[in-house]
């Protein structure tokens, strides 16, 4: 039987916690971020007959932060660098954050057929393919490189602080740099800490999203949607397109480098006019959701505990970014 393989190329939807985990730094989460598969899979009701997958929402939505909160974060961190920096005598202009385009329309493949009609399995909200733009750091001197990251290579065996309350009242990993002490990781770090571990407490900023990743992926091995993946494929063949991977067929189909060329907007409208015979993304989206719930009803209590450092936290930005 055909299997949908989802974590061969993670949705943009998906690849946007991408974004969150560029504003945490290796080594700062506080608290564990992943959920250990189970060994059942969850009841699911009946699936209703959905194709566009745009305006899907999930259980976990109530838990993990929208594309705009994430710009608000992203600039109250960059503000408090600056603040950092500002004690030895530099500025830090960072990039803000911005808001990104919805990437649920590719949660389950292309599933629009207007736009498949026009753009075939090329993407219109991300034309350079992956949506994302590397942000050029300036060039920085010794000293400046210090004061903004810490040690280039750090002592695994150095204890480091965890937790904001953690680095004031210990200091533990700080640095002298001409005669002035620098947390462990330098600015980036102490801004990490402030805005997303200021107590012990502190629930990881990527445990619901990577949760939710996970319900994605476990949904994708589940035998209704590898049933429903079986279907879908079957239908493909039918005009002579071999391939077992609803989300990115182009992959399998020789796309990737002309994925809006005529035969690749004739396969995508074929793709789309499958996902609607078979109900792939109305029985996906709903045994993720299942899932979802049932990975919320294991960890209800860190969840609730996140969900309000999340409010709090987005408080804080707030301040943080209307205080300059």
């Amino acid at each position: 039987m055909p299997r949908s393989h989802p974590s061969r190329a993670l949705p943009h939807f998906l690849a946007a916690s991408g974004i969150l985990t560029s504003l945490a730094l290796t080594g700062c989460s506080p608290a564990g971020s992943g959920a250990e598969p189970g060994g059942h899979e969850p009841v699911a009701g009946t699936a209703p007959h959905i194709l566009n997958s745009a305006k899907l929402t999930f259980p976990f939505d109530a838990y993990v932060v929208r594309d705009d909160q994430v710009a608000l974060l992203t600039r109250a961190q960059n503000t408090l660098v600056d603040q950092c920096m500002k004690r030895y005598g530099f500025r830090y202009t960072g990039r803000n954050g911005s808001t990104f385009p919805n990437g649920r329309a590719r949660l389950y493949g292309v599933s629009d057929a207007d736009k498949a009609a026009l753009y075939g399995y090329g993407n219109p909200d991300f034309p350079s393919g992956d949506g994302q733009h590397a942000a050029s750091e300036p060039q920085l001197g010794p000293n400046e490189s210090l004061f903004l990251n810490g040690e280039k290579e750090e002592d695994p065996s150095k204890p480091v602080p965890m937790s904001q309350e953690e680095a004031e009242r210990t200091g533990q990993g700080a640095i002298t740099v001409v005669g002035q002490t620098v947390p462990a990781g330098g600015c980036r770090r102490e801004s990490y800490l402030k805005l997303y571990a200021p107590t012990k407490d502190s629930v990881d900023i990527m445990f619901a999203q990577n949760m939710a990743t996970d319900s994605y992926l476990r949904s994708g091995e589940d035998s209704r949607v590898r049933k429903v993946t079986a279907e879908w494929s079957a239908c493909m063949a039918e005009k002579g397109y071999k391939t077992d991977h609803p989300v990115s067929p182009e992959e399998d189909l020789g796309f990737q480098s002309a994925p809006s060329s005529p035969p690749a907007i004739a396969a995508a409208q074929h793709d789309v006019a499958c996902k609607d015979r078979t109900n792939l993304v109305g029985v996906w989206h709903t045994i993720q959701t299942a899932y979802q719930k049932q990975l919320i009803e294991e960890n209800a209590e860190t969840l609730d505990l996140a969900k309000k450092q999340m409010e709090d936290r987005l408080r804080l930005a707030a301040q943080v970014v209307a205080a300059g």
